[in-house]
């Protein structure tokens, strides 16, 4: 299974971090944010990555090269101008192949087992879309995305939590966009939620949206803490 990290997001409100450097080279605990998925991925036995980028792309590519250096192979799907979640995952699918794949956000810290995913679209679950891994709502998103009883998630519910920015998806997904046009990716997820073709699992563990400075900062302030007393 390949993944794909999603990178091209402009960070608006990481600025002014963000004016001279992409988001996921910002630096937490010593090391861009999107090494640190690079090498859970690698860890996890992914090893072709997949990664979008528009503004400042030319410094991701830069800083990572093929990705041998980290263990995997990394493919670039550039895009001019940022397309939205689903649009940049429709750019890339050429890149992906036809069997589903992981998406992660490049912008959130997570110690998820991304290794138990690989077979999230297998077995019973063969005909859903998408799985996605869901987390307990944060301050900043008290009311929760969406709502996961038993093992299949719904736009609607009793108990929503919040979608983690990490999901398994099926090409066929996207099959009704057409690529290099923006799309998000929520409406996609309604529709497949809609046709009960969503799974999804709850993560216990570490989350952290790196959505804004201060929450860098903090989690900056805990890896080194950690690394510290390690």
């Amino acid at each position: 299974m390949k993944a794909m990290i999603l990178a091209a997001g402009r960070g608006e409100r990481m600025r002014p971090l963000t004016d001279h450097c992409p988001k996921p080279l910002l630096e937490a605990g010593g090391k861009p944010l999107i090494v640190w998925h690079i090498e859970r991925l690698r860890s996890a036995g992914f090893s072709e990555l997949v990664i979008n980028h528009a503004h400042l792309g030319w410094m991701i590519e830069e800083a990572l090269g093929d990705g041998s250096r980290f263990g995997v192979s990394i493919r670039y799907s550039a895009e001019p101008e940022a397309l939205e979640t689903a649009g940049g995952i429709r750019q890339a699918l050429p890149l992906l192949g036809e069997a589903p794949f992981l998406v992660i956000n490049g912008d959130i810290f997570c110690d998820a087992d991304l290794g138990a995913l690989r077979g999230a679209l297998d077995g019973p679950a063969a005909g859903d879309l998408a799985h996605l891994l869901l987390v307990d709502n944060p301050e900043h998103n008290p009311q929760g995305d969406f709502a996961l009883a038993k093992g299949r998630v719904a736009a609607q519910g009793a108990d929503k939590r919040t979608f983690s920015g990490i999901g398994v998806y099926a090409p066929a997904l996207f099959d009704s966009l057409a690529a290099g046009r923006a799309a998000k990716l929520a409406p996609l997820l309604r529709e497949a939620m809609a046709a009960k073709r969503v799974s999804g699992a709850l993560h216990h563990g570490q989350w952290l949206d790196i959505g804004t400075p201060q929450r860098l900062a903090a989690l900056d302030t805990a890896l080194r803490s950690a690394g510290s007393g390690s």
